[in-house]
């Protein structure tokens, strides 16, 4: 048995497919494939059931699976240690985004890390919740910046900041206050996004479940919604880093919601094997040069994250 075996048998396992993996692992598909049969007589038992689409393993293969991904990520760590005496952080790394965060945190985040980090392969991209959730377990994506909880429990959560939303009005909605009550929306022409603004902190406010939206528009664009507004009347509620993007005139159009404020929290999620340390530093210390100071989570302001 070989580390380089476990490595193939892993990546099949999260593939669900040879090929897939044998160009994951720079080998052949003939390779890979002989090298996981060599394991499987080596000890007498089938890793993968081969005549299902996509491959699955055996009841007994999961369960060698398991305490092979332990074994390389114990050998990971003791990379981690040589690592930690080098200053440079080298290495590839893939995060995640929601797109209702992308455009306020990733392009100022982009600039800081790869200035800090240039020897780092970084590579970003906007998901939806369901698919940055389903890129974590499958292990295509190294970490994820998210609206939590997310209530998987087979993932870690690290909160980074907390955001207020704020009520964006068209002109032609008469509402004479500047503030309004988060218990006491106005009920009728409210546009909201059917996916990356409905996990907010404590669930206070639900825009997405809410009864009152009569207006479902499906993306993950805020500036598609402001334009909605913009032309179609009614309102819509967006997050306060997204302030900075409107022009004059749209800002006399955002109101304060209170009673209480609502917000959400944005967090790192990662699989609860993950071993890179130093990594999630760097991505976190950079998350907090980008994002202002009381914003963020108070146990960043003091404190790394240790795994």
């Amino acid at each position: 048995m070989t580390l380089q075996q476990l490595e193939y048998v892993v990546s099949v396992n999260r593939h669900r497919h040879f090929v897939k993996a044998a160009e994951e692992c720079g080998v052949s598909q003939p390779t890979l494939s002989a090298m996981i049969q060599k394991l499987e007589e080596e000890l007498d038992v089938k890793i993968f059931d081969r005549t299902k689409h996509p491959v699955e393993p055996t009841e007994i293969g999961a369960k060698i699976i398991a305490q092979a991904q332990t074994t390389l990520n114990e050998m990971q760590r003791v990379n981690e240690i040589v690592l930690s005496e080098v200053n440079d952080l080298t290495g590839r790394l893939t995060i995640g985004v929601l797109p209702t965060i992308a455009p306020t945190l990733i392009p100022k985040f982009i600039a800081a890390f790869s200035e800090e980090h240039p020897d780092v392969q970084l590579s970003v991209s906007e998901m939806r919740m369901s698919m940055l959730i389903a890129a974590l377990r499958e292990s295509t994506i190294d970490m994820a910046i998210l609206s939590t909880p997310t209530h998987c429990n087979d993932l870690l959560e690290i909160p980074l900041y907390y955001e207020r939303f704020y009520a964006y009005m068209s002109p032609a909605c008469r509402h004479g206050s500047d503030v309004l009550l988060s218990s006491d929306m106005p009920e009728e022409n409210l546009w909201v996004l059917q996916e990356g603004q409905c996990i907010l902190r404590d669930q206070v406010f639900n825009f997405c479940k809410s009864k009152m939206a009569n207006h479902i528009y499906q993306a993950g664009s805020i500036d598609t919604l402001i334009r909605i507004v913009d032309n179609n009347g009614g309102y819509t509620v967006i997050p306060a880093l997204h302030l900075d993007f409107l022009t004059p005139e749209q800002r006399k159009c955002v109101r304060d919601i209170t009673s209480p404020p609502v917000e959400r929290e944005i967090s790192i999620a990662i699989r609860h094997d993950y071993i890179k340390e130093r990594m999630l530093n760097a991505v976190v210390d950079n998350v907090k040069k980008v994002i202002p100071k009381d914003m963020l989570d108070n146990r960043l302001k003091r404190y790394s994250v240790k795994l």
